[in-house]
């Protein structure tokens, strides 16, 4: 099949890419440097500028994944308006592209995050749980209410709220890295927060299952089914890198360093993925110690 993708040369997109074009699919990515599309995501994928290059050309498939990292820069007014353009702005102008095509795409998998849950505290999540009132909660609905429009041209829509995700030489994970080098890794502010993770196969692994059957709708966390506290992760990263985690940063720290932004670190979601399970997904990555020592056994 045809797939577009947007948000194709980040973390996420490249796996897909090379997912996609190992079992023999077309694949076309949305960018900005299209010219660059080829080195980063594959030589058979190709870059477009503009959707309108594809108007005349049948499209199977869309898989959103585009957004402006969300945790590189502080939250002034002027990065929240460039994280809302990167994601509710662009999946508006995708679903009115997709609505205007005359052979329209069978399916949206449209990206989103666990985030759109807010402070789930210690609060098992599901896909049938309503969310906390917040920032990240606002931005999320947004983007998910933005793809929910492509139903109405009869387009199936599926909301991929995805967790952090363990990959080798990148992501959040390498930021995390650093520290526990030096010798002063140890969990943030109560450590009592959960992280929801994913490791990037099974991530790229989600939104395959989700492409390839057509009775999966509506929101799926990719998350691992053993989220972990924070103070957790962090024990488990030490030993993977037979490093100590024993020094914790303060969240008094850093909400004077961070802002608001520092919910991010000091609030989590204890999401489980039901609707993965329910339609038979099964995980290669269950636990945070395997997935670890996969993506950093060179380490």
């Amino acid at each position: 099949m045809h797939v577009l993708i947007t948000g194709g040369t980040g973390l996420i997109g490249r796996a897909l890419c090379e997912r996609l074009t190992v079992e023999k699919h077309r694949v076309s990515v949305l960018s900005r440097t299209p010219d660059r599309v080829q080195s980063l995501c594959g030589s058979s994928v190709s870059g477009v500028a503009e959707l309108h290059e594809l108007d005349h050309t049948h499209v199977d498939a869309v898989i959103n994944l585009a957004g402006a990292p969300i945790a590189n820069r502080l939250w002034t007014a002027k990065r929240k308006a460039e994280l809302w353009a990167s994601r509710v702005s662009l999946t508006e102008q995708l679903v009115d592209w997709m609505g205007r095509l005359a052979s329209k795409p069978s399916v949206l998998i449209s990206g989103s995050a666990v985030g759109w849950y807010g402070d789930g505290a210690d609060n098992i999540l599901t896909e049938a749980d309503s969310a906390r009132p917040g920032y990240t909660n606002t931005l999320c609905d947004a983007w998910e209410s933005a793809a929910k429009r492509a139903a109405s041209y009869g387009i199936r829509v599926c909301l991929v709220r995805t967790g952090l995700v363990v990959a080798p030489g990148a992501g959040f994970l390498q930021r995390m890295i650093l520290p526990f080098k030096f010798g002063l890794g140890g969990p943030i502010g109560p450590g009592s927060q959960y992280m929801p993770w994913v490791h990037i196969d099974d991530e790229v692994g989600i939104i395959m299952h989700l492409l390839n059957h057509p009775q999966c709708k509506g929101p799926f966390n990719a998350t691992a089914p053993n989220p972990v506290t924070n103070r957790e992760f962090a024990r488990s990263l030490g030993k993977a890198l037979n490093r100590p985690a024993v020094i914790p940063v303060p969240g008094l720290i850093l909400r004077a360093g961070l802002g608001e932004m520092a919910g991010l670190l000091l609030t989590g979601q204890r999401a489980m993925p039901a609707q993965a399970l329910a339609s038979g997904y099964r995980f290669h990555f269950e636990h945070l110690d395997v997935a670890l020592e996969d993506v950093l056994g060179n380490h």
